[in-house]
């Protein structure tokens, strides 16, 4: 398949491995952002190939695993609610709240229905007027723009049976927290490729200036990760910072400018609470005041907030790469894919289930 599997030939795999060995005199920490990039470096064996003095560690780039608890528990009450539709794409529905899931709600008869793109939820929304239709607009940068289409298409529409319960965050801000970190180790980052191909990479420029940090946009295959940790290194081995693009293929620097303008037209920059890390100033997007009457945070307020109980799941050292998950003292006993105690374990991004179901 084109764009894949030449970017998986074990020679060129290897020669890219061969010329990292050669390139790396001292120890290095890079963080791979996205749990796609998790992934494939725990499939694909990427860790053995790496020189002993380069250390990955695993970083927030999972919107499913840092969607905050508080979050959960407003989609699980507005599931709850008789009139309605709860829609909602299919790796959410086990990510766990303070008491219960959306899965387990569903099968106590609830509502929950899972679909492909928020569109479907607005087709709903059309055929059954009688019905509330809620969406559970989740994701980084790269979600945000068809989320932003649905709102903006109900509303054309006029669909006033329709809303987003909106939990978008935005990865620069979650990188400069990082950085920031007092404990800070990561030295070098592998900036996620799909959400650039939004966004595209012109406002890493300062992040990279202002903390001395090389980022390289980087793809999903073998070959484009270690292609994207051949120029990290390259530039921290001559003491160099700056902004590099592996992924020519699918980003460009100024990204998608034509689905930046419909998240700006929908969506506003606020602060968000991050699951195990906190809350992060301007790092999430919120619906614009004129889209007030499709928040569905608006339409449907929670009345009761439930503190979460303490399960001993470490998923927030985890998420800010403090821990691998095979530290974690839950990790493959009581919490599996199947029984899950924290969200990096349901997800098919989070780096629990990547280490269970790729490693020993």
């Amino acid at each position: 398949m084109k764009y894949i599997h030449e970017f998986r030939q074990s020679f060129l795999v290897k020669q890219w491995a061969d010329a990292l060995q050669r390139i790396t005199t001292q120890p290095w920490t890079i963080m791979e952002v996205c749990g796609g990039q998790t992934h494939a470096i725990v499939k694909f064996g990427l860790q053995a190939l790496l020189p002993k003095k380069i250390r990955l560690i695993h970083g927030p780039g999972c919107p499913v695993c840092v969607t905050p608890v508080e979050i959960i528990d407003h989609a699980l009450y507005i599931a709850s609610l008789p009139q309605v539709i709860f829609c909602s794409f299919g790796d959410m529905l086990r990510v766990p709240g303070s008491h219960t899931h959306l899965l387990m709600l569903k099968a106590k008869g609830a509502d929950v229905r899972i679909v492909h793109s928020p569109l479907e939820a607005v087709k709903i929304a059309e055929k059954q007027p009688d019905k509330e239709v809620v969406f559970f607009a989740v994701g980084f940068e790269t979600t945000a723009a068809p989320n932003a289409m649905a709102a903006y298409q109900a509303k054309k529409q006029g669909f006033r049976n329709f809303s987003l319960l909106a939990s978008h965050v935005l990865v620069p801000p979650a990188l400069e927290f990082l950085l920031q970190s007092q404990d800070n180790e990561v030295q070098g980052f592998l900036a996620a490729g799909h959400v650039c191909t939004i966004t595209g990479y012109h406002h890493y420029h300062r992040l990279s200036s202002e903390y001395k940090v090389p980022i390289v946009v980087t793809g999903f295959e073998p070959l484009d990760i270690l292609q994207g940790l051949y120029f990290a290194v390259e530039m921290l081995e001559k003491g160099k910072y700056a902004v590099e693009n592996q992924y020519q293929r699918c980003v460009r620097e100024l990204g998608n400018t034509s689905a930046q303008a419909i998240v700006e037209s929908v969506f506003k920059v606020v602060e968000r609470p991050w699951r195990g890390i906190g809350v992060i100033s301007k790092s999430g997007l919120g619906l614009q005041d004129e889209y007030a009457d499709f928040d569905a945070a608006l339409r449907y307020p929670m009345k009761d907030v439930q503190a979460l109980q303490e399960n001993g799941c470490i998923s927030g050292l985890i998420l800010q790469g403090k821990k691998k998950p095979c530290e974690c003292p839950l990790f493959g006993k009581q919490c599996t894919p199947e029984t899950p105690f924290g969200a990096p374990m349901v997800s098919n991004e989070g780096a629990c289930a990547a280490y269970y179901h790729y490693t020993k």
